[in-house]
């Protein structure tokens, strides 16, 4: 299948990829996991990881995308008919989050909207979130306003859509959160938090327990970098699709690892020291996720200076980042609904966002009137997440490693890089890491997710 549109410079594909990487993931996960995991032991271990881990698998699915020039519903099939089973796999992971993560998107659509209309300080009620997610009729009219919007941009194509939007969200979020992230560095104490957030650190008391803890901080940011990167969404493979061949592949990758990694980090110097002034240390390493979001940090605004204004541009931030991540996954859904259909882009677009609405309602009304209805004793919207990202995303991703490294052999990545760059300077890194340690690491990503959920 050929493509009718490609980005139509280098810099577009990789502020489009960059902002499929950057998401809330970055926001509300890598803060914590960082203050939780030793600080700048797990900062250290993070950035290694991100330029031979993560590299690895992005380098494989954006290969294999512009390789084959077809969805992820056909690309792996195309590569090897025996893996075709993957194309289906892969096609129903972005299915099942795109609903799921635009449920969220409407909450922070809310808080932004309470935020800019100067509305803040009701945000920092206890029960403030409860009650907009245990209700429905404002949580279905977000829902329906940031569905929408993801609509609009992804209608109106490659070209037009995703990389003239990326092109401007991107810069405006790299921005916004270096703002921020200052201004909260100003704040009284904030010095010791960002001490505690950077500071080199492995607890325990015995040369044993450190290393225990060493092997989770390792783990740990595997896992980040994992789901961060948008990798085994389906994402990678549909962009890669989109590239043209003279753009380079390895060159690309390593500026979208650069950029999601300082998003990441400056997200820790937003969150982790103005929540280790408000709450402690203790707080700052054990508060993750909308707990965080839409309940703590309001509460953490509140005691600063010009704190609705700082709120209002922070739910800004967090928007564009959730926005660029979503209008990823809706643009890899459409890109299947265009090859398995006639329908042309503005009806494949509204289609696809008609079905993420109506599979999102069950993740919207899970915390409220349909609350008592748990699949595994999960509410839908946990449940979707557990079965997508714990168990699908790392199986596809682990298969993908053997397919390439084993059945097809990684000359074939090679062979597709060097369509448009001179060698593949990490080829030898690459060949290693693609065959042995990212499968490896993706098994234990897959296992201590599994042992967590049944922990916790």
């Amino acid at each position: 299948m050929t493509k009718k549109s490609k980005f139509t410079s280098k810099l577009g594909f990789v502020m489009a990829a960059a902002g499929s990487a950057v998401g809330l993931g970055n926001l509300w996960r890598f803060p914590y996991l960082a203050a939780r995991h030793g600080g700048g032991t797990f900062l250290f271990i993070y950035v290694i990881l991100a330029v031979t881990f993560g590299f690895t698998l992005m380098v494989t699915e954006i290969a294999i995308g512009r390789k084959t020039e077809r969805s992820v519903l056909t690309a792996y099939g195309a590569l090897n008919p025996s893996f075709k089973f993957l194309g289906p796999l892969g096609a129903l992971i972005p299915m099942i989050i795109t609903p799921y993560y635009c449920v969220i998107g409407g909450w922070i659509t809310k808080y932004m909207c309470t935020y800019v209309s100067g509305h803040g300080l009701e945000a920092v009620s206890d029960d403030y979130f409860t009650q907009f997610i245990t209700g429905w009729k404002e949580p279905l009219i977000f829902l329906i306003i940031y569905v929408g919007v993801n609509a609009v941009i992804v209608s109106a194509g490659v070209q037009k859509g995703i990389e003239k939007f990326s092109k401007i969200l991107m810069p405006i979020l790299i921005v916004l959160s270096v703002i921020i992230a200052v201004v909260g560095l100003t704040s009284k104490g904030s010095m010791s938090g960002l001490i505690y957030y950077l500071k080199p650190a492995l607890h325990g008391d015995t040369a044993a327990m450190k290393a225990t803890n060493l092997v989770q901080a390792i783990i740990a940011a595997a896992g980040q970098l994992f789901y961060s990167l948008s990798i085994a969404m389906g994402i990678l493979i549909t962009y890669g699709a989109y590239m043209d061949h003279k753009e380079p592949i390895e060159k690309s990758v390593r500026n979208i690892e650069v950029i999601d990694t300082l998003i990441a980090f400056i997200a820790g110097l937003i969150v982790v020291p103005s929540v280790f002034v408000f709450a402690g240390g203790a707080k700052a390493a054990s508060t993750s996720g909308p707990s965080l979001m839409f309940v703590m940090l309001p509460k953490v605004f509140n005691t600063m200076h010009f704190g609705s204004l700082i709120g209002a541009a922070f739910f800004a931030l967090v928007f564009l980042a959730a926005l660029t991540s979503s209008m990823s996954l809706m643009e890899t859904i459409v890109a299947v609904v265009e090859e398995v259909t006639p329908l042309r882009r503005p009806v494949s677009s509204l289609v696809s966002a008609a079905g993420i609405f109506l599979v999102g309602i069950p993740s919207m009304l899970g915390y409220g009137v349909w609350g008592d209805v748990k699949i595994f004793g999960m509410q839908f919207l946990d449940f979707f997440d557990f079965i997508s990202n714990t168990i699908m995303m790392p199986i596809l991703a682990f298969l993908t490693c053997v397919l390439i490294g084993y059945v097809t052999g990684p000359k074939i990545i090679k062979e597709e890089i060097e369509r448009s760059e001179t060698t593949f300077k990490s080829e030898k890194m690459y060949n290693v890491m693609v065959r042995f340690v990212a499968p490896v690491f993706l098994l234990a990503i897959l296992g201590t997710s599994i042992i967590g959920l049944f922990q916790g």
